[in-house]
């Protein structure tokens, strides 16, 4: 029997310029995606859910993996509203139990998720990649931002050439810059500098030690209702892997996965290992990261980033940047190996391309509205990482 990966895509609902038929021609059985019309902290009906999976499935598709049900801020900071939002999301879990949709992503970011400065940065190809560029993100933070003591967290040399940056932009390539940053997540959409700054005075005395407090709540919480729900909750990365506009983040190393794993000791507290976005430190050994969670994780974003030597990074091709690529499918085939034989059902983990370049007549369409996720460079990578695992299948006999 073939041990390879459940091959998905992810789909941003059906005003996502990549169509759901589009999606079946990649090759890829399943999809990832979201109720993104469905405000943060509401429940997840079975209505709503079972209307959307019908669309998928009548697409000759199955609905894998959802990315994201949401964390309201309130529950990350422990205040206002907290306890009725966790109700909710226990709700929410139970109605995709029972539709049977399991495996649940999440993130615990304080105010805004990934982040990139730079959503067309153009390669030597011609090809368009996202890009994060500290000076840039210093740019934003220090006179864009205005956020308080953010100049204490850069070098002198970088304030500068942060100031620099700024003074370079035209008001209408300011406007860009700071829309990119802070309005590109869907469902979370018209995002303004004075939200964001609202959203930052909640964590104006909360330490790192009060957010992995918080998040232990909601996992203590929440788990063991997607147990009895057969379903996993599974965390994504911090994405870059380290503390941005002086908040901490609490999942970006070895240590904060080994953290997560002991705070709740339940089959349904697992991990979304999103390759690229651990690769984002170049202290992260992707591959041992893996194996250290190997067991519990439920989901796979397998990309990879390339690195200047001064902080910046930018996407790379699926099969080149940092990330030993080759290791981490090895790696992952052993683990479903492994949990086939102990019996596991869920031994086949799902796996998407995450990040792809812009490229070929993409370029050439209007802006995607999702940044990162046009449909032909999301194709080459979903077709690097199939022909890579087609290899070690075969070198494995397997």
């Amino acid at each position: 029997m073939a041990y390879n990966m459940e091959q998905t895509f992810r789909w941003y609902g059906p005003k996502d310029p990549v169509s759901l038929e589009f999606v079946r021609q990649t090759g890829a059985t399943g999809v990832v995606s979201s109720l993104h019309h469905i405000p943060y902290g509401e429940v997840w009906s079975v209505e709503e859910i079972e209307k959307y999976k019908k669309v998928i499935e009548d697409a000759g598709l199955v609905w894998s993996v959802v990315e994201s049900l949401p964390v309201h801020e309130d529950i990350k900071t422990g205040s206002g509203r907290c306890e009725e939002y966790i109700a909710n999301y226990k709700e929410s879990l139970r109605n995709l139990g029972k539709c049977g949709v399991k495996v649940i992503t999440y993130n615990f970011m304080p105010v805004l998720d990934w982040i990139r400065t730079d959503l067309h940065y153009r390669l030597p190809d011609g090809s368009e990649a996202l890009y994060f560029n500290q000076a840039q993100f210093a740019a934003f933070e220090i006179f864009i931002l205005k956020r308080a003591g953010a100049e204490k967290d850069y070098t002198p040399e970088k304030v500068a050439e942060a100031k620099a940056f700024y003074e370079s932009l035209t008001p209408e390539e300011l406007q860009k810059f700071t829309t990119g940053l802070i309005d590109n997540f869907p469902g979370f959409k018209g995002v303004t500098l004075e939200d964001v700054r609202a959203m930052l005075k909640k964590y104006e005395h909360l330490t790192r030690a009060d957010l992995e407090a918080n998040l232990k709540h909601f996992l203590s919480e929440v788990c063991p209702v997607a147990e009895e729900a057969g379903c996993i909750m599974v965390i994504h990365p911090d994405d870059p892997p380290y503390s941005i506009l002086g908040l901490p983040r609490i999942f970006s190393d070895i240590n904060d996965v080994k953290n997560l794993l002991k705070m709740v000791d339940s089959p349904a507290n697992g991990v979304c290992f999103c390759a690229g976005s651990f690769s984002g430190r170049l202290d992260n050994d992707i591959v041992e990261m893996f194996k250290a969670c190997a067991d519990r994780v439920g989901f796979v974003h397998l990309r990879s980033t390339q690195h200047d030597g001064k902080g910046n990074f930018f996407e790379a091709n699926h099969l080149e940047g940092v990330v030993d690529m080759y290791g981490l499918v090895k790696a992952i085939i052993e683990e479903q190996v492994r949990r086939k034989k102990a019996g596991r059902a869920d031994w086949r983990l799902p796996f998407r391309p995450d990040h792809g370049h812009t490229m070929l007549d993409d370029l050439a369409k209007p802006p995607c509205p999702n940044p990162g996720y046009t449909a032909i460079g999301r194709l080459k990578g979903l077709a690097e990482i199939r022909g890579l695992e087609h290899g070690i299948l075969k070198s494995m006999n397997l």
